[in-house]
């Protein structure tokens, strides 16, 4: 008995292979396979969406928030001058 709408291919295109419990990318709604489902396993065009990286200062540990546009090393850079709280003992 075959289930012909059971599964779903991946949508990677060198693997195309019918895997019956498929991952969906959250960042570009396709299917994977598990081998294709993380963002650089199918170079995700919309990886950039999702996948967030929050520098955190050198020295006190605190995660240091980037605005959309900024360079990270300029902004802990100015974290470090003005708010940092490590004092050195």
């Amino acid at each position: 008995m075959e289930f012909p709408d059971l599964g779903k291919h991946c949508s990677e295109k060198t693997c195309k292979q019918l895997d019956f419990l498929p991952l969906k990318c959250d960042a570009c709604n396709q299917d994977f396979c598990k081998d294709h489902f993380t963002y650089a396993g199918h170079k995700c065009p919309f990886a950039f969406k999702k996948d967030v990286k929050v520098p955190v200062c050198p020295l006190c540990n605190v995660p240091i928030p980037v605005k959309r546009g900024e360079i990270p090393d300029v902004v802990v850079g100015e974290h470090i001058d003005k708010d940092c709280a490590y004092h050195p003992g």
